[in-house]
Formats: C-alpha cells, structure tokens, sequence
C-alpha cells in the first residue's frame, strides 16, 4: 500500500477536510500522514469561527521531515490560507514529484459559482501554481471556471465546452483532471481526462437535494484510495462517486449538516 501524506484544513467541529480523508484511507489501506495548513474552530456555516494560520509550524517542519529522509508515495493538497504557504507547498510538492511522488490537488476555493469569504483572485493565481505541479486535480465546476477563465454558467455546458475546460486545465500543467458538480447538456454528471490512455470521460449521476458537509472530502479520498491500489481513474471516479451517494442516502437526516457525515460509523459502505 502506498504513504499518503494529506496537506490541508483542521477543523475541530466537524468530520470535513482532513478529519474526514483521513479514515477513509487509512481504511482502504493506506498509511496516511498529515500537514495542517491551518487549525479552524468549525465549519464557516455556523456564522463564527476562529482560525490559526500554521505557516510557521509547515515551515518549520518540512526541513526535519527532508533531514530524516521521510517520502510518501502520494501527496493531496487542499486549502491553502496564505502566499507564503501555497509557494511552500508547491515548490515541495515539485521537489517530491522528482523522486516519483504522486501529487493530488484538490483546490478548493468555491462553489455555486462564487468564491468562499477570504479567497481573492490572487488566490486563484496561487492555486494555478498548485495545478502546475499536479498529476491529478479535481476542482467542482465552479474552481474550474476560475482556474480556467471560462464564464459559470448554473444551466452547463455543452461537450464540446466542457471538453475545452478540460483541456484548458491541462493547459495549466496537470496531467489529468475531473471535474465534479458538472452539468452536460442538462445532464448532473463528473467529467475527466485521464493522461494515461487520452480519454475524455463523462460519468452521469442523479443529484439527491440534500446538503452535507464533507462530501467532497470524502469523494477526494475515496477516488486517491482506489487510484493508488492501481485502479484506473475512470473507474475509480465512479467508485469515489457511488461512495458519496450511498454516505448522502444513509445520512440524508442528520441534524446538523454542517458536522458532516461521521464517516467512522460508515466505512463499511466504502
């Protein structure tokens, strides 16, 4: 099985970000090691919250990992919450992509066709830097949009535009892309390009209207689990796909949304 090493969010009330990747993989088998990018009191959505930007602590703490001689076979990045840390994490992203380290970037930055409060289209240029040194990215189809330059459009796209945007992605330097929350052609669906075999993919899905917090994490994870146990990523995005809907379906009641799913209570449905 394959180290995984997660650089994201941590977020103390809520089972979203690392709090819920880290299950999930260490589940499917595969040690799994973090890098906090920052400490967040709970989910935005609660209307307050308190942040502790770790900067200082990744700084200081990627020269002791270099000196041990630490590696990890794969690498997923996540939020990043200053200049400083997104130019750290990619430059050590790039140095550990040499060795044959596989790097994942999910970057999150919005959704619904608007940025989250606090990122900044200079956010949005860092985040393009994170994709250059990517092997895999999957941003929702708002985080495509921006990354792209390509206008939101809440009714979708043709096949031929979201063909484009992928295209548009790889532009940016990754070499495969999936794109989730897509729309083709009135269709709710996730679509990719897998550099492997050129293959341009669409994989429909019937949307449940329910809100819960996380599920992107957990897609993220599950996909990574499946890809790096040797699965193609066509398939894989199917399973990660799947996975979420059945965690929505089980979970669909849940109190509070903005907790997430407790995804220690549901690893028998991975």
């Amino acid at each position: 099985m394959k180290q995984i090493l997660l650089i994201n969010d941590v977020v103390g009330y809520s089972h979203v970000g690392m709090v819920a990747m880290l299950p999930i993989l260490t589940y499917l088998g595969h040690p799994t090691y973090n890098l906090p990018t920052s400490l967040v009191s709970n989910t935005l959505d609660y209307g307050k919250f308190n942040i502790m930007d770790t900067t200082e602590y990744m700084r200081g703490v990627l020269p002791v990992w270099k000196d041990l001689g630490f590696r990890f076979d794969a690498i997923c990045t996540g939020l990043m919450f200053s200049e400083e840390q997104s130019k750290l994490v990619s430059a050590y992203c790039a140095e550990q992509r040499k060795s044959g380290t596989y790097v994942f970037v999910d970057p999150i930055m919005g959704d619904g066709g608007r940025l989250y409060n606090g990122i900044t289209q200079r956010s949005v240029e860092l985040m393009r830097r994170m994709v250059s040194v990517a092997d895999l990215i999957f941003p929702n189809y708002t985080e495509a949009c921006y990354l792209t330059g390509m206008a939101y459009r809440p009714e979708g796209m043709t096949w031929e535009e979201i063909c484009e945007m992928l295209s548009r992605l790889r532009d940016l330097g990754t070499r495969s892309a999936v794109v989730t929350s897509a729309c083709v052609e009135g269709q709710s669906c996730v679509v990719g390009y897998n550099a492997a075999d050129g293959e341009f993919f669409q994989l429909n899905y019937e949307e449940i209207p329910v809100l819960i917090h996380g599920t992107g994490d957990i897609f993220s994870a599950v996909l990574i689990g499946h890809l790096l146990r040797g699965e193609p990523l066509k398939e894989s995005t199917r399973t990660a796909m799947d996975t979420v809907s059945r965690l929505i379906e089980q979970n669909r009641d849940l109190e509070d949304k903005n907790r997430g799913i407790p995804i220690e209570k549901c690893l028998d449905l991975l």
